[in-house]
């Protein structure tokens, strides 16, 4: 295992970068950070409309939701491989098709996570607010999203580390990140498959427990502050 990580570190970290693209687990992290980035604004538009008195758009954005998280993954990147090009007429990267699939995906599960914050507030502070002569959309900004994105972080965090994981699956489409570099290095080294997707697994695992443990630090903190405010 050491002689693969010294001979092969670059290419597991950053790719065939500066000579060629950038990789490895550089781009599952910019994967991962664009999929969850992109799609939080999406999945607050999905939960504000599913938490809306307006029928209509809480069922179209029910069923937009329930229909995305039935679905694997894999689909979704298969989909997208092959509609965006068609919907827009150009050549789409690997990178690009994979970021689209991860926001269509991560948008609908992340809606139901800021959903559940939103419905976990007391509705005597929505009351309150609207007796005050506050609008709805007022209400929800200053109010309510507020606290419902502090209850719940913790899911968030965790949603971004599953991320992490699922940007594995670009590999079918040969988007250059983590899983395809490691599977670059296995067909270099030809007989010592165990050893490299071996390393392959500790650096997912130290990756995502790390980042754990660091988000986790982070919300105790935010939390400890809140509470002596």
């Amino acid at each position: 295992m050491l002689e693969i990580l010294h001979d092969f570190w670059p290419t597991l970290l950053v790719g065939q970068y500066p000579n060629g693209p950038l990789g490895g687990l550089a781009l599952t992290l910019i994967l991962a950070i664009c999929g969850l980035a992109l799609s939080l604004p999406l999945a607050l538009l999905l939960a504000l409309a599913r938490v809306s008195s307006i029928r209509p758009l809480a069922l179209f954005a029910s069923g937009l939701v329930q229909i995305v998280r039935s679905m694997p993954l894999l689909m979704l990147i298969f989909w997208a491989y092959f509609a965006v090009p068609k919907l827009t007429g150009y050549s789409v990267s690997g990178f690009t098709t994979l970021v689209c699939a991860l926001v269509i995906y991560e948008s609908a599960y992340l809606s139901e996570v800021i959903r559940s914050g939103i419905e976990a507030i007391p509705k005597g502070q929505i009351e309150a607010s609207r007796s005050l002569g506050v609008g709805y959309w007022t209400t929800m900004r200053r109010v309510v999203l507020p606290q419902a994105m502090l209850n719940v972080l913790p899911s968030m965090t965790s949603q971004f580390i599953s991320t992490i994981k699922e940007t594995s699956l670009g590999y079918v489409i040969s988007v250059n990140e983590l899983t395809f570099a490691a599977n670059q290095v296995n067909n270099l080294v030809l007989t010592k498959p165990l050893q490299v997707f071996g390393i392959l697994a500790i650096i997912y695992f130290v990756v995502c427990f790390t980042l754990s443990r660091g988000l986790y630090w982070l919300d105790f903190r935010v939390r400890r502050a809140r509470a002596m405010a």
